[in-house]
């Protein structure tokens, strides 16, 4: 999945910087639904990834039936902690 694409279908902008708080939380809201609801392992992976970058995504054991899954998903978060502190 393309993150514009995921920024315009769910923010209507492909930069967040130009959104107030309130239109920040009801984006976030409807991806968090998506995530909720998406059945095909790499969309959802890809929306988890987008909460994650909102400082939103659930925890990678709850959020994630497939080890494997699981796994990317705790591996990216540590790869992006990691980013972030340097």
């Amino acid at each position: 999945m393309d993150l514009d694409a995921l920024l315009l279908h769910y923010f209507d902008t492909d930069d967040l910087d130009t959104l107030d708080d309130a239109a920040i939380e009801a984006g976030r809201e409807r991806v968090a639904i998506a995530f909720g609801t998406e059945r095909d392992a790499g969309r959802r992976f890809a929306l988890w990834i987008l909460l994650h970058a909102l400082g939103s995504a659930p925890d990678p054991e709850t959020a994630f039936k497939d080890p494997k899954d699981r796994k990317a998903a705790e591996d990216y978060a540590w790869a992006a902690g990691r980013i972030g502190r340097t």
